[in-house]
């Protein structure tokens, strides 16, 4: 049974002001790689070159979210996106941007689901192969799709296999170019085109200040829209949120030192489970993002319950955890108004099932 969530909405006159780092970031461990992250320029060229490809996506309400959240909660449904989540943006990003004669030999990338059918799908767009590799526990719907796009998938182990070094020893092997999920400027950019869209469509609902809540995993979304929104909506902040035991981000924003995983696999949020923060991610959102937000996976199953109930939207639980931030963490948000990222609805029918077995009969 979905309930509505018993906190109560305080007040924090405590958490920083938007775009400005959090106190208790103070160590120089957080440093900056040297390639760097792309800056509004980048995002609008990205933008400029998704446009026709890409779906702008809607920005969804509904009075019974509000009412559990104890505020107005907007949904950005990137779960509409081309192949289910907003992984397609970065992926077309980054295949489009390719030199020509490089595009042509081929592409290569490493993802649990959502990149790998975002990159397949770019590459067949752009008729060039793609080999990708996934988890061999990755959702079967994600394996199933990744290859009905023409892609090659090659399975690990991640327990006990390192998907960096098969990728760059096939790539290498190959002639391949690997499209990094989120380690990579033009994937960046690509994403960071979801948050030049909620800055428009918040100030075409009249919103000023809110705090957009974003499923984060290696971040390349959360700091993508974190540009974005420091260059084009200034009162809106990125959040990360992530899943209970699997919140690298998270402590790596509240102590300043990177943190890892101690695990690498174990929660139904599978699409946002990364070892560490990206070292090209992890500085922009110790710089631009607020504080992060951690929800449990039953929290998560709740939420996909609910956007199927008010909504109407199919969401996975890795999609799903920024809406559960707002809904049941209302006393770690400040701001009147909350916009949430639902960053994909890729999900397997029995998890499915199981999340709609919580609503009311």
């Amino acid at each position: 049974m979905v309930r509505k969530c018993p906190r109560k909405v305080a007040p924090m006159p405590d958490m920083p002001a938007p775009h400005t780092q959090a106190p208790n970031i103070q160590t120089l461990d957080i440093q900056a790689p040297d390639i760097q992250a792309p800056d509004i320029q980048a995002i609008e060229a990205a933008a400029r070159r998704l446009d026709g490809h890409a779906r702008r996506t809607p920005l969804l309400t509904s009075p019974f979210l509000d009412e559990i959240a104890g505020r107005r909660v907007f949904v950005k449904a990137e779960c509409l996106q081309h192949t289910g989540s907003f992984k397609y943006r970065g992926a077309w990003s980054a295949v489009s941007a390719l030199e020509p004669g490089l595009r042509a030999q081929g592409v290569i990338a490493y993802s649990s689901g959502n990149h790998a059918q975002g990159v397949a799908l770019a590459a067949r767009q752009h008729r060039v192969p793609a080999v990708i590799i996934m988890p061999n526990d990755a959702p079967k719907m994600k394996i199933d799709n990744t290859r009905a796009l023409g892609a090659e998938v090659v399975l690990y182990d991640r327990a006990a296999q390192d998907r960096d070094a098969i990728g760059l020893a096939l790539s290498t092997q190959r002639g391949l170019t690997l499209i990094k999920p989120y380690d990579d400027a033009m994937v960046i950019a690509g994403q960071a085109s979801t948050g030049l869209e909620i800055a428009e469509q918040a100030a075409a609902e009249g919103i000023t200040a809110a705090d957009v809540l974003v499923c984060c995993g290696g971040g390349g979304l959360t700091s993508g829209i974190a540009i974005a929104l420091a260059s084009r909506a200034t009162g809106l902040r990125a959040r990360p949120v992530e899943p209970a035991e699997f919140d690298d981000v998270t402590r790596s924003l509240a102590t300043g030192t990177r943190q890892h995983n101690a695990h690498a696999a174990g929660s139904l949020c599978d699409a946002i489970v990364t070892p560490t923060p990206g070292a090209l991610t992890l500085p922009v959102m110790a710089r631009l993002c607020g504080p992060g937000i951690v929800v449990t996976d039953d929290e998560a199953l709740r939420a996909v319950a609910l956007a199927w109930s008010r909504l109407k939207v199919v969401l996975e639980p890795g999609g799903a955890v920024a809406l559960a931030a707002a809904l049941f963490h209302g006393d770690e948000i400040a701001t009147p108004d909350v916009i949430c990222v639902a960053s994909g609805g890729n999900v397997d029918p029995d998890v499915f099932a199981r999340a709609l077995a919580m609503l009311d009969g």
